[in-house]
């Protein structure tokens, strides 16, 4: 089955995929411009796996959501290069025929490059031996052929390139006990990477055996220079199975944040204000399981026992221990107002000078914490 089964109809799940890379393409060119307007004066987005352009119901997709943000704003409209690939040839032309339809798709200074190429090695080398404007690159082949650490390298070896791939996790689960296929799980976790997993895979439950595929590939992807690598899951209509994992790697803290935020409004379901990271169109039951799933309260203590007796501000606290972890700022927040309230933290300024807000107490980023030694008793 190719890409084009897959754009027969547009799902919760592949629109949610096009929010949050699209999403993610406005925020970073915002934060990219500037800096780049002193050097090439050009950002690209790269889609090697473009597909059509729309769904069957005239739903848009990645591309075009993409240069509608472009046309609309002053400078994207002069900056952005877009080169969009799909070996279909069916797909690309449909894709340049949809292009061609968006308004105010003349007043790009670069036209979209519209290509129907197979990724591979070839295409690797290409951006290996080229030095990159700042590029958000986009990887989305409907199984695994030409998904390899190599191609994400080329692109994040220059500056402000960052990438996101839809990782197809039953294939590649599949894939990895399969010796016909062995060589492309080799280029994509690594050979020795790939052969440890072979041999503990078969030894693990589903769930274990998920958490350990994500995790090692994660660990090859920083290895090779990604050092912030944040998964998003995407579960079947059902809600009771993996489909998909939504895989981001950038090199900097920023882009990591960013994209966070972006994940987290995506996210199905929250627990305590804290985001599942996932998308599943058939959410569980909210009883009282849900209730005593309490994550904020598991981080108060957390940081308290990791930084008692020291100060630091809310921001710093959050950027030394979130990465990793699928908390957000806001979660952050939470955890120190319920230290702040039991005594086991003290805040500077204190509650009586901090504004109310909907009701809650304010805590700004550089309101400064001092964990407590020992808790007054009550």
């Amino acid at each position: 089955m190719g890409n084009v089964g897959f754009f027969n109809e547009s799902t919760q799940q592949s629109q949610a995929k096009a929010a949050i890379v699209s999403n993610y393409f406005g925020a970073w060119a915002r934060v990219i411009m500037p800096s780049a307007k002193k050097h090439s004066n050009r950002i690209a987005y790269i889609d090697l796996f473009a597909g059509p352009g729309r769904y069957k119901n005239g739903t848009k997709s990645t591309p075009l959501l993409v240069l509608e943000q472009a046309i609309q704003d002053g400078d994207m409209r002069d900056m952005l290069v877009t080169y969009f690939n799909d070996a279909d040839k069916n797909n690309s032309n449909s894709l340049d025929i949809e292009i061609g339809k968006l308004e105010g798709i003349g007043d790009l200074k670069y036209k979209p490059i519209i290509e129907s190429n197979i990724v591979g090695e070839e295409i690797v080398k290409v951006f290996q031996n080229t030095s990159l404007v700042p590029t958000l690159f986009f990887v989305d082949p409907w199984g695994y052929k030409g998904l390899s650490l190599d191609l994400v390298r080329s692109v994040l070896k220059d500056w402000g390139c960052d990438c996101i791939f839809f990782f197809n996790y039953n294939r590649i689960n599949m894939g990895l006990s399969n010796p016909v296929v062995r060589e492309h799980m080799n280029v994509l976790f690594g050979a020795k990477r790939a052969d440890s997993l072979r041999a503990q895979l078969a030894l693990l439950t589903p769930l274990y055996r998920e958490a350990a595929i994500v995790e090692e590939l994660a660990s090859a992807l920083r290895d090779h220079g990604g050092n912030y690598v944040l998964p998003f899951r995407f579960r079947n209509d059902e809600g009771n199975k993996t489909s998909h994992h939504l895989i981001f790697v950038s090199k900097h803290f920023k882009g990591y944040e960013i994209m966070k935020d972006i994940m987290y409004g995506e996210s199905s379901s929250h627990h305590q204000g804290v985001a599942t990271f996932e998308y599943s169109p058939a959410l569980s039951p909210q009883g009282i399981l849900s209730e005593l799933n309490r994550p904020v309260d598991e981080l108060a203590d957390a940081l308290c026992a990791k930084l008692k007796g020291q100060t630091m501000t809310v921001y710093d606290i959050y950027f030394n221990h979130n990465v990793g972890t699928p908390f957000v700022l806001r979660n952050y927040k939470d955890a120190i107002r319920t230290l702040e309230d039991d005594g086991r933290a003290t805040l500077d300024p204190p509650a009586a000078q901090r504004r109310m807000r909907n009701g809650v107490r304010t805590v700004a980023d550089h309101v400064r914490v001092t964990f407590v030694l020992k808790p007054a008793l009550e």
